[in-house]
């Protein structure tokens, strides 16, 4: 198998990554750096700081001039990393040393690679953002649709009380507004330049280091950190986090659907199952099991990310390379994950019929804690508990329905609404309307 399933010919189908996967391309990243050389060189030159001649020349030539990321490799695996040698190769494309000697003046490496990677995760994150929306159109009209369709809700595998389709979807729905709603102070506060010299300490870029630094965050709509950030990598760490909890959230709605389309239980269909090679009635749940890998994945390189989040002293390459390792592979999988959950929404198809044959079986114990309560309005407590396990242990052993029990031994009870699952769903259905809600109106902003 290759490397990564992200730009695999046979896998990329599986973990579509869409125009993110362009992002983390190498003539990208090129691209994004030289972008920053021309606009430090353009305020630069603004400032007096430069020659506005040779500022204007390697702003135009940022636009026009193209580098071969082949050509780098040599040089980087020398030096450890790109910038050294794109600045080299930028010089040389630009056929003008007059004005080329002013190029990546007063910066360092990580500054130009640092800002051009903000510059691919503000994209990144637009991407996302529309994914996620995507996926919530899907479960808000779930969970709107469905916010009466009563089914057996589960803990530890095992049926606990009746809740509502509805509230299901919207479970899965909520951590993903959450998400949405937090962009905004994350690409505030993270999406940020980078300009601080060889130690963070902007020495070579004269005393006009903070007004350059402003400058060029105006220039790139990024950020001003007001600091040097070489060795706080707070910045890369919270986006990563944010893309890791859109993945785990989406994983536990993959967990879900799996169990739901399983043999037995079967309350869910999914608009595209995978077949086998071998069983031809089998329809497996190959969009679920993405997105729970996906989930598993992220978490995993979080981890490492988080690890390697304790640079030696101003600048550290074995942290840094960790990043480079890592952090891309984030992107990509919270990428491949809601564009996966997206289409996995607008075809998932409840099943009220099964959900109801749950509700119904299970010799009426799905109900054992509202009778309790029942009980509880003429007993003690905790007399009223121990008489329904009582009432449970004998339904199972005569495998007698509970509602026949306490029809026997406590006939003054209203066995009809406290075996009617409509009458025992609690909030359920006001919590699946009131997502949908939500999630109409925050897609009604976005146009």
């Amino acid at each position: 198998m290759p490397a990564t399933p992200f730009d695999s010919a046979h896998l990329s189908g599986l973990f579509p990554t869409g125009e993110t996967a362009r992002l983390f391309s190498d003539s990208a990243e090129v691209r994004a750096m030289m972008l920053v050389e021309g606009a430090l060189a353009q305020v630069q030159g603004a400032a007096g700081v430069i020659p506005e001649t040779a500022a204007a020349a390697i702003h135009r030539a940022s636009l026009e001039c193209q580098v071969d990321p082949v050509g780098l490799a040599k040089a980087t695996a020398q030096n450890g990393v790109m910038t050294p040698a794109l600045v080299a190769a930028f010089r040389e494309a630009m056929m003008a040393p007059e004005h080329a000697q002013y190029l990546h003046w007063g910066a360092t490496s990580q500054d130009i690679q640092d800002t051009g990677l903000m510059l691919r995760l503000r994209q990144a994150l637009a991407l996302q953002e529309d994914r996620l929306k995507a996926t919530l159109k899907g479960l808000a009209k779930l969970a709107g649709d469905h916010a009466e369709t009563p089914m057996a809700a589960r803990t530890y595998g095992q049926h606990a009380t009746p809740t509502r389709f509805g509230a299901v979807a919207a479970e899965w729905g909520a951590p993903l507004l959450g998400l949405v709603d937090e962009l905004p102070d994350l690409r505030r506060s993270c999406l940020l330049v980078s300009l601080s010299g060889a130690a963070g300490t902007a020495s070579a870029l004269g005393p006009m280091a903070r007004e350059t630094r402003a400058a060029l965050a105006e220039a790139l709509d990024l950020a001003d950190p007001g600091r040097s950030w070489h060795a706080d990598r707070t910045p890369v760490l919270k986006i990563a986090d944010w893309c890791t909890r859109a993945c785990l959230a989406l994983g536990k709605l993959g967990e879900d659907a799996t169990a739901m389309v399983q043999s037995g239980i079967e309350e869910l269909k999914l608009g595209g199952s995978g077949g086998s090679s071998t069983m031809p009635q089998k329809q497996n749940p190959v969009a679920p099991s993405v997105l729970v890998s996906l989930g598993r994945q992220s978490a995993a390189l979080t981890g490492a990310l988080q690890g390697a989040a304790m640079p030696r002293h101003q600048r550290d390459g074995a942290a840094w390379f960790t990043e480079w390792l890592c952090l891309p592979q984030i992107v990509l999988g919270a990428a491949a994950s809601a564009k996966t959950a997206a289409v996995l929404c607008e075809g998932l198809g409840p099943q009220p019929s099964a959900m109801a044959s749950a509700l119904d079986g299970g010799l009426d114990m799905i109900h054992a804690e509202a009778m309790s309560f029942a009980l509880a309005e003429t007993l003690p407590r905790p007399e009223a508990q121990a008489a329904v396990k009582r009432l449970c242990r004998e339904a199972l052993e005569t495998d007698t329905p509970l509602r026949a029990l306490v029809a026997r031994d406590f006939p003054d009870i209203d066995a009809t609404s406290l075996f009617d699952p409509g009458q025992q769903t609690g909030q359920a259905p006001m919590e699946a309307e009131r997502f949908a809600k939500a999630a109409r109106a925050l897609l009604a902003k976005g146009n």
